[in-house]
């Protein structure tokens, strides 16, 4: 059987044909004319080689053929149905595994709310983050494999762009630092021994290309991979972190840390949700991106609150 010559159309004729064993009834259920209905029957009797119904006295009756064929053909007619169905995403019922890609301090900042949201509303849903590799991990090979990603930066091809929170920089130096006040001044910030962090698929600390940019050089003492690694080292050492502010007011009870204002202002940081174009109308995809720009808002209320 060759379907590019089959009219699907047929198959609901079909149907109802099986289901009324009677032309006229069969006409009605379908909205089609007598006429038509009848004109219906006659290709599928040629298509199948099957008479599909006959007549026994004053009433039609299926063939054999035909009885065989309801059932497989209703299953059929279903599947089909549920092509266009819209697809929900049950995060009670749910068992899927989400894979997102950020860096430490997007973890930080953003997985212990984000996961008291999923546990609450989806228990046996699983999210696996994996670090940040960098911009050129973004290709088409990659958003198969991704949820989505929490990056700063420019969008990327095949992706989505949502902005989630913004942040500024600031200075975290442990407490009793010997110059901590004293750091607001450019003589001192200058003078004073920085932790760098160059994050993968970065060239430098982006805090000091934008340094680099005024025609200042900071004394990097020590470069580390992340943010929580410079944040550890400012709490047992004397060097400072010129890193997020949002993480170190998030940390600094915990590490013993002090924030200073520094004396060059970098501005606002923004940080961004990336998500595939694939994945744009995927229910579960949507249900957690929903729950992740909540929770980048609630970051938001609580500084205005606490301000």
């Amino acid at each position: 059987m060759n379907l590019h010559s089959l009219d699907l159309n047929l198959l609901t004729a079909l149907d109802a044909l099986l289901r009324e064993a009677s032309v006229s009834r069969a006409a009605m259920r379908i909205g089609l004319s007598q006429p038509a209905t009848s004109h219906a029957l006659q290709r599928l009797r040629d298509i199948f080689g099957d008479p599909l119904l006959v007549r026994t006295g004053a009433r039609m009756e299926l063939t054999p053929r035909a009885q065989a064929l309801r059932a497989p053909l209703a299953q059929a007619l279903d599947q089909v149905r549920g092509l266009f169905v819209p697809e929900e995403f049950d995060a009670v019922r749910s068992e899927r595994q989400f894979r997102l890609m950020m860096p430490d301090l997007a973890v930080e900042l953003l997985m212990p709310p984000l996961m008291e949201k999923v546990t609450r509303a989806a228990p046996n849903v699983r999210i696996d983050v994996v670090p940040w590799r960098g911009p050129a991990i973004f290709h088409a090979e990659f958003a198969r494999t991704i949820d989505f990603v929490i990056s700063i930066g420019n969008a990327f091809k095949g992706f989505h762009r949502q902005l989630l929170y913004t942040d500024s920089d600031a200075l975290a130096v442990r407490h009793g630092h010997p110059q901590a006040a004293k750091l607001m001044r450019r003589e001192t910030f200058l003078a004073a021994r920085h932790v760098g962090v160059i994050i993968r698929g970065q060239p430098e600390d982006l805090i000091d290309t934008w340094l680099r940019a005024k025609g200042i050089e900071r004394h990097i003492a020590l470069v580390v991979s992340g943010y929580l690694e410079a944040l550890h080292v400012a709490a047992r050492t004397d060097l400072v972190a010129f890193v997020p502010r949002r993480l170190i007011a998030a940390l600094s009870k915990q590490f013993g840390l002090v924030t200073v204002k520094p004396p060059l202002d970098p501005g606002i940081d923004e940080q961004f949700m990336f998500h595939p174009t694939r994945a744009q109308m995927d229910p579960g995809s949507i249900w957690l991106r929903r729950l992740m720009l909540e929770t980048g808002r609630e970051l938001e209320k609580k500084e205005r609150r606490a301000g």
